[in-house]
């Protein structure tokens, strides 16, 4: 079991640390006072990344390789120049240009366990990138960005479209599926070379009936796969709970969520297919929590039924939301923690059945992580 956990939230990056059961305290901040919208730890050689924003002076990452005590700063990825003679990308809602630039980091991951120093990340606008050298430098994966259904890509809340997940198939690291916001899903079978939507059977609730089940703009809020049945995957998506079990070629919608099916973040067991979890919240209109009570929601038979998880959790005057990055699962599949957007984190050790806040005054939490 993992007895770490970092934390990146609106002014820092916090290392969280277990020092006897059921005892989960802060033991070390990093960039106090600087936004961190992203993090990530890597299992292959234990090396911790930040991504930081900082306004005005624009988006940084660094890496630590002691478990967050001191950081050296890396690059960043960028855009390449835009080419002459090619039209600006509009976005489809707002008619402005989409821009050729970084705005904000929103998803990390690594490469798979035989390709050493391969990472990924995904940004607002919508470009993914690959390293193949610790982050030392980023290069653009052009067919996606290139790719002619990006011009139907319009995003969310953000009013950009942005890779917010990225899985690697545990199977196969060319394998890699994306999750766009208001864009849908699209899977690389061949290292980023060539795409395919596949969003086939999710509903998009915000769009006119004809358009319902456009795969190209589909909003998944956040994807996750099962690491030891990769076949499987989830979303949480923004009307919805959707389920795939045969390798991205379908979606069923879930409809037995409780109390809602509405949320952002989505954990799934690594050894169990069936067993997800989920922190919802009232709708899009109103990002609180039903009556006030924060629960996470567990099903353990692939979305047929759900527990309502209480114990521990604020049951009035709670009004919390959890960001889709903010909600994580360590390797075992017992442990459990996330982060609301009024800086309290909350962990359990027994797959959500009881959970303890580990602290409630923390800045606005973005990301959660076990140490891997």
């Amino acid at each position: 079991m993992s007895d770490r956990i970092f934390v990146s939230s609106r002014k820092g990056v916090f290392t969280i640390e277990r020092r006897g059961p059921r005892q989960w305290r802060v033991g070390r901040a990093a960039f106090l006072g600087d936004n961190s919208p992203m993090l990530m730890h890597d299992s292959r050689d234990g090396c911790l990344y930040a991504a930081l924003g900082h306004g005005h002076f624009g988006v940084k990452m660094h890496r630590s390789n002691d478990g967050g005590v001191t950081w050296e700063e890396i690059a960043v990825p960028t855009y390449p120049p835009k080419p002459e003679g090619i039209p600006d990308t509009i976005n489809p809602v707002n008619q402005k240009p989409v821009p050729w630039s970084l705005e904000l980091i929103w998803s990390l991951e690594t490469g798979g366990p035989d390709e050493p120093g391969v990472l990924w990340c995904g940004t607002i606008p919508g470009g993914l990138f690959r390293s193949t050298d610790r982050g030392a430098s980023w290069n653009l994966v052009r067919p996606l960005w290139d790719h002619p259904k990006r011009a139907e890509w319009f995003g969310g809340g953000a009013e950009l479209p942005g890779i917010h997940s990225i899985c690697v198939d545990p199977r196969d690291a060319r394998r890699i599926a994306v999750g766009v916001s208001c864009g849908g899903v699209w899977l690389s079978e061949d290292g980023g070379e060539t795409w395919n939507c596949r969003a086939d059977g999710m509903r998009a609730a915000y769009m006119p009936p004809e358009r319902a089940f456009d795969p190209h703009i589909q909003d998944p809020h956040c994807m996750v796969q099962c690491r030891s049945r990769p076949t499987t995957c989830w979303a949480q998506h923004h009307n919805g709970i959707f389920r795939s079990t045969d390798d991205l070629k379908s979606w069923h919608e879930i409809k037995a969520a409780q109390p809602s099916a509405f949320g952002f973040g989505v954990s799934v067991h690594p050894f169990n297919p069936d067993t997800a979890w989920f922190v919802p919240g009232i709708s899009d209109e109103k990002r609180i929590p039903v009556d006030g009570k924060l629960v996470v929601s567990r099903t353990r038979d692939g979305g047929k039924s759900f527990d309502v998880l209480r114990d521990g959790l604020p049951q009035e005057h709670a009004y919390d939301l959890t960001f889709r990055h903010a909600l994580d699962i360590d390797a075992t599949g017992d442990r459990l923690a996330f982060g609301t957007t009024t800086g309290a984190l909350f962990v359990s050790e027994n797959q959500g059945d009881s959970w303890q806040c580990v602290s409630a005054h923390l800045p606005p939490i973005y990301c959660v992580r076990f140490a891997k």
